[in-house]
């Protein structure tokens, strides 16, 4: 088995899937410095060879870093492998709506990306993310700190810039997390919102600003995606970014705690499934979820929210 220290010095990161998502991912993570080579799957090959190309004549402008299309094969030595591969959300279609036609792909890709470096780390992205995460866990059979999925860091991510305008703080200060289903049971607990080691409406209280509106902020962070969708037709840059930031505590051995998608057997009385609540994110993986002390009505919606998964979980034939 390797140390963590030789699993820190791979960065080299497979990407699957060559679609706008993954595309972005492979911008973010080229000009990031993070990686020293990347490779691009795709089943349209000529897509992953021209995006391929495209960031590889970036060179004279970012750190040194091999950028090259190819097959699963010249993934077996990469030290994390992000699945993006799958059809994209239309508008008006919800994240679970996609399960089957990505089960499908996920279900002929992984097993031969299995072969290769021992300490591989497999980042799902491709959404209904929870559930596919959970197969994913199920086809490879590897132990739940190297199969986990981006879950809600990029939901947290909007929580916490909603907050920053209401507050004026940098979203960056603000300790607000998004937990559950990345998708429409989603649960912004906002028992544990702090700015400054305050809870947030005491800050609000403290600084003179009028209470945050919590009804528009949900719909607003809970249909990010949507409005999105309805106006541009996809979703790409801001997940581009959390999965650069999954990966960069990934090869740093940072620590970070992040809301990715693991899976969860016992707390909150939730098992069986895969969904987000904050981890330790290292070069080995994804610690367990730890166990935050939620409200009463913030656990129920968590259970709900496990529950919507676990049934789109039956659907599926793991």
């Amino acid at each position: 088995m390797l140390s963590i220290s030789q699993r820190k010095s791979n960065r080299k990161i497979g990407i699957v899937g060559a679609g706008s998502v993954g595309a972005s991912i492979a911008y973010a993570l080229a000009i990031s410095g993070l990686a020293n080579e990347l490779v691009l799957v795709d089943m349209n090959t000529a897509k992953a060879e021209g995006e391929a190309l495209d960031l590889a004549h970036a060179a004279a402008f970012i750190k040194p870093i091999n950028i090259i299309a190819g097959g699963y094969e010249d993934c077996s030595d990469a030290g994390i492998v992000i699945f993006t591969a799958g059809a994209s959300q239309r508008p008006g279609e919800t994240r679970i709506d996609l399960l089957q036609r990505n089960y499908a792909i996920l279900r002929e890709s992984l097993p031969k990306l299995m072969n290769g470096t021992e300490e591989k780390i497999f980042l799902i992205v491709s959404n209904p993310v929870d559930v596919l995460t959970y197969a994913a866990l199920k086809i490879t059979g590897l132990p739940p700190e190297r199969v986990f999925g981006s879950g809600t860091v990029l939901d947290s991510s909007r929580f916490r810039h909603s907050l920053s305008r209401h507050c004026g703080v940098a979203p960056r200060n603000i300790h607000a997390y998004v937990v559950g289903e990345h998708g429409d049971s989603e649960v912004l607990l906002w028992s544990l919102a702090y700015i400054a080691g305050t809870r947030l409406d005491d800050f609000c209280t403290l600084t003179g600003l009028p209470p945050v509106n919590r009804q528009q902020v949900d719909s607003r962070v809970r249909n990010a995606g949507y409005r999105i969708i309805s106006k541009k037709g996809a979703t790409y840059y801001a997940i581009s970014l959390a999965v650069k930031r999954i990966c960069e505590s990934i090869i740093r051995n940072e620590n970070s705690i992040l809301t990715v998608s693991g899976l969860i057997n016992g707390p909150y009385g939730i098992d069986g499934c895969c969904l987000s609540l904050p981890a330790v994110v290292n070069s080995a993986g994804c610690s367990r979820p730890l166990i935050l002390p939620v409200s009463g009505e913030e656990e129920e919606k968590l259970r709900k929210s496990a529950g919507v998964l676990k049934a789109a979980i039956a659907s599926l034939s793991l």
